[in-house]
């Protein structure tokens, strides 16, 4: 059995605070797609990261104690923008086909709750970056827009590539510092799954077998 660890996507606090913001629950929800049948990609990522910085910058929630209520709001915020079923199929890519839907279904929530486990502790690393809006590239029912996350210290390029589905964008995947999460992620299952089984990666997400927990057990 190979020695191969989950690695986390190792691409700083700052820029794992926002990217947890953005993948932690969410799964989009169809019920409100004619509502904004004709909004844009750039429309999407900026209305959310708005509301994310909002309530971010609010000095009632910065409380240690709010931790947990503040992470449900931004959960709220964030959870109809990012498809979390297309992110996970992705991230398998060939190794998605054989699986049945109760095997799929699994790895949504597994993968969910690996990347949640993975980033959370992130979150209270914030400390006021603002996103510069660039560009906007479209091809039919996908999108990329490219940002740059800025803070007094550094800028780092942050896109998001979305997808329409009935009328509404939905996040996919983001590359930070030309780091793709989905790709990361897929380079790492796909080692597993070949040096092993799928079965070994499930059981590594489900018991949170990652680099860091080896390191602090050293």
């Amino acid at each position: 059995m190979t020695s191969v660890l989950l690695r986390p996507w190792n691409l700083g606090a700052a820029t794992c605070s926002l990217l947890l913001l953005l993948i932690l629950t969410a799964i989009p929800h169809a019920s409100r797609a004619s509502s904004q049948s004709t909004e844009s990609p750039t429309e999407v990522v900026r209305a959310t990261l708005t509301e994310v910085f909002r309530i971010l910058d609010d000095p009632k929630l910065k409380d240690p104690a709010k931790l947990m209520p503040r992470r449900r709001l931004l959960e709220q915020v964030i959870g109809e923008r990012f498809d979390y079923a297309e992110m996970s199929k992705r991230a398998l890519a060939a190794n998605w086909t054989p699986l049945t839907n109760d095997q799929r279904a699994e790895f949504v929530e597994l993968f969910k709750a690996f990347l949640s486990d993975r980033y959370a502790g992130k979150i209270e690393s914030y400390s006021g970056e603002r996103t510069e809006y660039l560009s906007e590239r479209l091809e039919g029912a996908y999108a990329e827009v490219r940002t740059r996350l800025v803070s007094s210290k550094t800028e780092i390029p942050m896109d998001y590539r979305l997808m329409n589905k009935a009328g509404r964008w939905y996040a996919y995947d983001i590359i930070a510092d030309g780091v793709s999460l989905v790709k990361n992620y897929r380079s790492q299952f796909d080692k597993i799954i070949h040096s092993d089984s799928y079965e070994e990666l499930v059981k590594r997400l489900r018991d949170r077998t990652v680099a860091e927990e080896k390191k602090e057990a050293r």
